[in-house]
């Protein structure tokens, strides 16, 4: 099976009916990711059908969840190789979409990628959460904020809901048992002005990965003390 045809294959196991120009367009963020990938380190998962499953159809199962075919503002915190936010911008172009991450040479590629697919309403933006979900012009801006950085929820709700309106949410995507990590973060979600953690656990279509998101809807606006300072999230998670 060609490489276009298999992608096809495996979105449509999503129930996303992909074009013909949105299949070159992944295909072709495959091949940039992998030659940027010997010279800079972005993904441990190189193999063509592992990045398919485990980075594309992790990326893109959401839309089982919330409907991201509208004119929406999303923001992806520590975006690292583009995931889930270049897939998402793919695949539903209408979105307006931000891709923020701490590393500057990781958005530098992106930005090359950006220009290579030709996507449009994407932008970059380099700095750490803890900063830049204090300024005006991205704090309280999102309909959705995304991540499916490695931390724990508690560290990542201080770190992503102050970017989100209210009204909005904040998708945490995860992997392993999150019960725990859920129980730990309510104090903190509350204090951020978010509601109670919704957990949706699911397997990704024709795997034996098991994956979960967690839902959290902002219901006023997060105390102005939040986010701290760099650093403090992550070291002194809030109790």
């Amino acid at each position: 099976m060609n490489p276009i045809s298999y992608i096809q294959e495996k979105l449509r196991l999503l129930d996303i009916e992909a074009s013909q120009s949105q299949l070159e367009q992944l295909f072709r963020f495959y091949e940039l990711l992998i030659e940027k990938n010997k010279v800079m380190n972005l993904t441990s998962i190189t193999d063509f059908e592992e990045v398919v499953e485990k980075h594309f159809m992790d990326s893109l199962i959401i839309h089982k969840f919330r409907d991201f075919s509208q004119d929406i503002k999303i923001i992806d915190i520590g975006t690292g190789a583009g995931f889930p936010g270049i897939p998402l911008k793919i695949l539903f172009p209408k979105i307006e979409l931000v891709l923020m991450d701490s590393l500057n040479k990781r958005l530098k590629f992106l930005d090359e990628v950006i220009l290579e697919l030709g996507l449009e309403q994407i932008s970059t933006l380099h700095g750490r959460a803890e900063d830049l979900g204090q300024q005006a012009m991205y704090r309280e801006q999102f309909d959705f904020c995304v991540s499916r950085a490695v931390a724990n929820l508690t560290t990542l709700s201080e770190l992503c809901l102050p970017f989100v309106k209210v009204g909005g949410e904040f998708i945490s995507y995860k992997s392993g048992d999150v019960h725990d990590e859920i129980k730990q973060s309510g104090h903190a979600v509350n204090i951020l002005a978010g509601s109670k953690s919704k957990l949706e656990l699911f397997s990704l279509p024709d795997t034996d990965i098991s994956r979960s998101f967690i839902f959290i809807k902002k219901e006023k606006s997060t105390p102005k003390k939040y986010p701290r300072k760099a650093g403090l999230p992550g070291k002194e998670p809030i109790k």
